[in-house]
C-alpha cells in the first residue's frame, strides 16, 4: 500500500500538508533591541558582575593589609582629598550627559545622540586629566611598602577601566558623526551609557577607601 502523492511516507491521509500552510514572515522585525532584548545589554551585565568582583576582592585586599599593619597608611599621611574630590564632582556631573545620549539613541536621534557623546567626552577626557594630577600627588610611590602598592592599584584598576570606557565612547562618537551608520549603533551608544554609570558607580567606594578610610 502507497502513502496518498505529497505526504511523507507513514503520514496519514488527513494529515497532509498543502499548499495552505502559514509561515511566519519576519522580515519586517527590528534586527536589534534595547535593554534586555540585545545580547549586547546582556554582555555588559555579565562583565559588570565580573569586574565588580575584581574591585571586591582589592578593596578587601586593602582591609586586609591595613588589619596587618601596626599603623595606616604606613609611613605616609592620608593622600590630599583635592584631586580626587575634584574627579569625583566630574564623574557625577558625568551622568546628566550620559543619560541624555542614552535617551537620544533609544530615540534614534543620531545627531542628538553624536552631540551628547562629544559632551561626555569632554567629560571623560578632563577626568583622565585630572586623575594624572592625581597621580603625580600621591602621598607615597608604589614601590615603597603594600599602602603604596594597593593605593595605586586601586587607582590604576579604576583608571584602566576609564581609559577603555573613554576609547570606546570616542569610536561610537566619530561613527555618529562619519560614514555609513548602521541602526545597531544606537544600541552601542546605550550599551556605553550603562557601562559608564558602572565607571561613577564603582569609584564611589574606591574614592571612600582611599581618601576618607585613612582619615577614620
Amino acid at each position: 500500500m502507497t502513502a496518498p502523492q505529497g505526504s511523507p511516507v507513514g503520514t496519514p491521509a488527513s494529515h497532509t500538508l498543502t499548499e495552505e500552510t502559514v509561515a511566519l514572515d519576519v522580515r519586517t522585525l527590528p534586527s536589534f533591541g534595547f535593554g534586555h532584548r540585545s545580547i549586547i545589554w546582556w554582555a555588559t551585565i555579565g562583565l559588570m558582575l565580573i569586574e565588580s568582583a575584581v574591585f571586591a576582592l582589592a578593596v578587601l585586599s586593602y582591609f586586609y593589609l591595613r588589619g596587618l599593619a601596626h599603623e595606616w597608611p604606613v609611613s605616609a599621611r592620608p593622600p590630599e582629598l583635592s584631586w580626587g574630590t575634584a574627579n569625583t564632582v566630574v564623574l557625577l556631573a558625568s551622568l546628566w550627559p550620559t543619560y541624555l545620549a542614552k535617551a537620544a539613541a533609544e530615540r534614534y536621534d543620531r545627531r542628538a545622540a553624536g552631540f551628547w557623546m562629544s559632551v561626555c567626552m569632554v567629560f571623560a577626557v578632563a577626568f583622565l586629566a585630572i586623575r594624572w594630577l592625581e597621580f603625580t600627588q600621591l602621598n607615597i610611590s608604589w614601590s615603597v611598602n603594600a599602602y603604596g602598592s594597593i593605593l595605586w592599584f586601586l587607582l590604576g584598576l579604576h583608571t584602566t577601566h576609564l581609559i577603555t570606557d573613554t576609547i570606546d565612547s570616542g569610536v561610537l562618537t566619530a561613527l555618529l558623526y562619519t560614514g555609513p551608520f548602521e541602526g545597531k549603533r544606537f544600541v552601542d551608544v546605550s550599551e556605553n551609557a550603562v557601562y559608564w554609570y558602572f565607571v561613577v558607580a564603582s569609584w564611589i567606594p574606591i574614592y571612600a577607601v582611599i581618601y576618607l578610610a585613612p582619615r577614620f
